[in-house]
């Protein structure tokens, strides 16, 4: 049988992909979901989460840039955002700590978020259910 691997979308589409984090082996449940729209706690951006890690999966030399006054703990979610600024649009990785809810609902113009979510009449958004 051939392997298949998952695009972020297809992770995003599986609710079972992305089940809530437990308190297991000191990996704590994630406080924000896929699709919501939070902003960075320190610097001007905002974004929605596509994906999210049960803890720090990026490189030392990555978390070392981090300025030391905001340098986040590892053992905590860290999550993968469609995220834009006044000037640009991007992909950001965030802790958890780093991120308040954004409550704006002024609508992302990221271009890749129609690529990954639906907007609902109520201003929040839905993964799209990718089909193979």
């Amino acid at each position: 049988m051939k392997q298949q691997h998952a695009t972020k979308a297809e992770t995003i589409a599986k609710p079972e992909a992305v089940a809530p984090r437990t308190r297991s082996r000191g990996i704590r449940k994630a406080k924000f979901r896929l699709g919501q729209v939070v902003r960075h706690r320190h610097y001007p951006f905002r974004g929605i989460i596509f994906d999210v890690d049960p803890i720090f999966n990026s490189s030392e030399e990555w978390w070392q840039s981090i300025p030391a006054r905001i340098r986040p703990r590892k053992n905590q979610p860290f999550y993968h955002l469609l995220a834009e600024n006044e000037e640009t649009e991007y992909v950001a990785y965030v802790s958890e700590q780093n991120l308040v809810p954004d409550t704006s609902r002024t609508p992302l113009r990221h271009p890749q978020v129609s690529e990954l979510f639906t907007k609902q009449r109520n201003g929040g958004y839905r993964a799209i259910v990718q089909s193979h």
